[in-house]
C-alpha cells in the first residue's frame, strides 16, 4: 500500500487544497503540522497570529476527522519530524504548499534531502510568484501591466475536496497546546475566530451582503464593509483561488496586490529589512513620536482611531493603514521599518510580503511609481470617514464629539473646554 505524508503550512484547509488532493490520492495519507520552534521563537509569533493559528489547527483537525482521517502534531525542526514520520511510516511521498520566502525554500531545499519524494503545490496565491514575468526581467516591479498580464492569464482550475482521508494506524496524533504553552503575551480583546469553518462563513455571508458595493464602500471607514478575509487568506483558511473566482473585479484587484507582493519579495528577500529603491532618505529618530503613535496618542483623530482599532481588534481597515502609515513615514519622517515591526507585533493578518509591500509602497521606497505621494490625514479623514463615526468608534474620549468636528486636532485648552482627555496634535498639519 502507498503511504504519503501532507505537511500544511499556510494552507490550513480542506476545500482547493492541491497538495492535499494529491496527497490522498495515495492508499494512505498522514496529514502533519509541525510547531516550528524557529518560527515562535522569532519576531514573526505575534501573539494574535498565534491564537488564530490554533483556532486554524482546531477546526482543521475536525474536518479530517470527519474524513476519517486526523491531523498528526509534532514540534521542533520541520525537516526532523517529517523525516521521522516518513521513516515510520514508510511514505514514499511528501506533498506541501509552494512557498516563496527565503525561509520555506531553504525548508523546502532540506525537505528534498531526507529521502521521500517531495512536491510543492500552488494554493498561498492566485497565480504562483515567477509565473508571470516580464520580458527582459525576473519580475514585475509596477503593479498595472502585472495586473493586465494577471487578468489575463488562465488560472489552475480548483481542487477536488478529499472524500476519505485514510491514516496509517499505530501514529500518534498528539495533542494540540494551549495558547499559554506557546505564549505569554495577551492578544487582542476582538480577535476574529480562526478557522476554514470561520473563513468560508466570512466569505459567504461577504457575497451575499456586501460584495456587490465593494467598489463603493471599500474604503468607507465608519461602514466597515470590506471583506476582512486577510487573516484566512493569511493562513490558508480560505483558498485566494476560490475567493477570487467568487469575488467582484475591485476584490479581485486586492487579491492581484497580494500576489504582486509576494512576487517582488520572491524576487528580493530582504524586502522586510531593505529599502527595494532606495530614495537617499534621512530617517527622523524621535522615540517619543514613534511611542505616540504606536498607542494611539498623537493628537491627530484619524490615526489615533486606526492604532487603536490595531490593537483591540488585531486588524486595521486597509484605508486606516494607508493613512498611519503615511502619517509615521511622511509626516513624522520615521523610519518605515519602525512602522512594519509594530504592524507586525499585532496584525493577525500579518504576511510578511504584503504587509512589507505595503509600508515600502506608502514611504516611496517600494514599488510606488509616485515616490513622493502624501496623504494628509485630515483630508483622508474628512474623505472616508466624513461623520466622524469610525473615530468615535475607536477613540472614547471623542465619543460625545457632534459630526465631522471629531476629526479636529485638538488643542489643550479646546479640548479641556470641552472637557476632553484627549492630548494635542504631536505635529502641526493645518
Amino acid at each position: 500500500m502507498s503511504t504519503s505524508l501532507m505537511l500544511f503550512t499556510r494552507d490550513l484547509r480542506i476545500h482547493d487544497n492541491p497538495a492535499l488532493a494529491a496527497a490522498c490520492r495515495a492508499d494512505r495519507t498522514v496529514p502533519v503540522f509541525v510547531f516550528d520552534d524557529d518560527l515562535l521563537d522569532g519576531p514573526f509569533a505575534a501573539p494574535n497570529r498565534v491564537r488564530f493559528l490554533l483556532d486554524a489547527l482546531t477546526d482543521l483537525r475536525g474536518s479530517l476527522r470527519a474524513l476519517g482521517g486526523d491531523l498528526v502534531l509534532r514540534r521542533g525542526d520541520p525537516v526532523a519530524e517529517v523525516g521521522r514520520l516518513a521513516h515510520r511510516t514508510g511514505a514514499t511521498e511528501l506533498f506541501l504548499a509552494d512557498e516563496r520566502s527565503a525561509y520555506a525554500r531553504r525548508r523546502l531545499s532540506r525537505l528534498r534531502e531526507i529521502g521521500p519524494k517531495v512536491t510543492a503545490h500552488p494554493g498561498i496565491t492566485v497565480v504562483p510568484p515567477g509565473d508571470l514575468t516580464p520580458s527582459g526581467g525576473d519580475h514585475y516591479r509596477v503593479f498595472t501591466p502585472y495586473w493586465r498580464a494577471w487578468e489575463a492569464t488562465r488560472w489552475r482550475p480548483l481542487a477536488a475536496t478529499p472524500r476519505t482521508v485514510r491514516l496509517p494506524s499505530g501514529i500518534r496524533a498528539g495533542s494540540l497546546p494551549q495558547l499559554d504553552d506557546l505564549t505569554s503575551s495577551a492578544t487582542s480583546r476582538d480577535l476574529a475566530e480562526g478557522g476554514e469553518t470561520a473563513g468560508r462563513r466570512r466569505l459567504l455571508h461577504w457575497l451575499e451582503d456586501d460584495a456587490e458595493d465593494y467598489d463603493t464602500v471599500h474604503d468607507d471607514l465608519a461602514a466597515d464593509r470590506t471583506s476582512r478575509l486577510s487573516p484566512y487568506l493569511k493562513f490558508g483558511c480560505v483558498s485566494p483561488r476560490e475567493a477570487a473566482e467568487a469575488g467582484p473585479a475591485g476584490f479581485r484587484r486586492q487579491l492581484a496586490w497580494r500576489d504582486f507582493h509576494h512576487q517582488v519579495a520572491a524576487a528580493f528577500p530582504d524586502l522586510p529589512r531593505a529599502d527595494y529603491r532606495s530614495r537617499g532618505h534621512r530617517w527622523n529618530q524621535d522615540e517619543d513620536a514613534l511611542s505616540s503613535w504606536r498607542e494611539g496618542m498623537t493628537g491627530i483623530p484619524i490615526v489615533d482611531a486606526g492604532m487603536r482599532q490595531l490593537r483591540q481588534e488585531g486588524f486595521m481597515h486597509n484605508r486606516a493603514r494607508l493613512v498611519t502609515a503615511s502619517f509615521l513615514t511622511r509626516d513624522l519622517g520615521i523610519d518605515w521599518r519602525h512602522g512594519l515591526r509594530h504592524f507586525n507585533a499585532w496584525l493577525t493578518d500579518g504576511d510578511i510580503a504584503d504587509n512589507a509591500g505595503n509600508w515600502q509602497w506608502v514611504a516611496g521606497t517600494g514599488n510606488n511609481t509616485r515616490p513622493g505621494q502624501t496623504m494628509n490625514p485630515l483630508r483622508q479623514a474628512s474623505r472616508f470617514d466624513p461623520t466622524g463615526d469610525y473615530v468615535r468608534r475607536h477613540v472614547p474620549e471623542l465619543a460625545d464629539v457632534d459630526g465631522p468636528r471629531v476629526h479636529r486636532p485638538w488643542t489643550l485648552p479646546t479640548a479641556r473646554r470641552h472637557g476632553l482627555d484627549y492630548p494635542p496634535p504631536i505635529l502641526d498639519l493645518e
